[in-house]
């Protein structure tokens, strides 16, 4: 899928600079050609300059967008969630980050789930970096509570991990 949108975008780098900005933020396309967060619009002005370019940039990547009836699919329902790691000392969380070896290995969720599932830890939230829209791909685990440390070491263990950041 990913393929097929930077393939979308391949003719013009700035609207591909544009186009992974918002699959990096979870920010969508609505119907009136808008830039849209969980449904609320934020400017083109606001984009173009969070990113150096130009608003003209954003607005032609939201009508590309919508021209194309697979990246109109997935733009229009795009949705953001929040990010808990970001809360996670005033909530009472821990964090786990795993930098895997290669991120397109199969079997490296599922392999660090089952050592927290293990430990009998309630997880919060999970969320995975793509490999292709990320320049270091990671795994981050949220966790209510403390982390044990024989956790940790069992994570740093797995063969697909690099390594690991509380």
């Amino acid at each position: 899928m990913w393929s097929d949108i930077i393939r979308e975008f391949s003719e013009s780098p700035s609207q591909s600079k544009v186009a992974g900005f918002l699959l990096e933020n979870g920010f969508g396309v609505n119907a009136e050609g808008r830039v849209v967060c969980n449904d609320i619009e934020i400017s083109a002005t606001k984009v173009a300059k969070a990113i150096g370019t130009d608003r003209r940039v954003v607005d032609a990547t939201a009508r590309h967008i919508l021209e194309s009836a697979s990246l109109r699919e997935i733009f229009t329902n795009m949705r953001a969630t929040p990010d808990l790691s970001l809360l996670a000392g005033p909530l009472g969380l821990s964090v786990i980050t795993i930098i895997p070896k290669d991120a397109r290995e199969k079997g490296i969720i599922g392999a660090a789930m089952e050592v927290v599932t293990g430990h009998n830890l309630n997880i919060r939230q999970i969320f995975v970096t793509d490999p292709v829209l990320s320049e270091e791909p990671k795994l981050v685990i949220i966790i209510d509570g403390n982390i044990p440390g024989i956790v940790i070491e069992e994570i740093k263990k797995l063969p697909q991990v690099k390594q690991v950041i509380l």
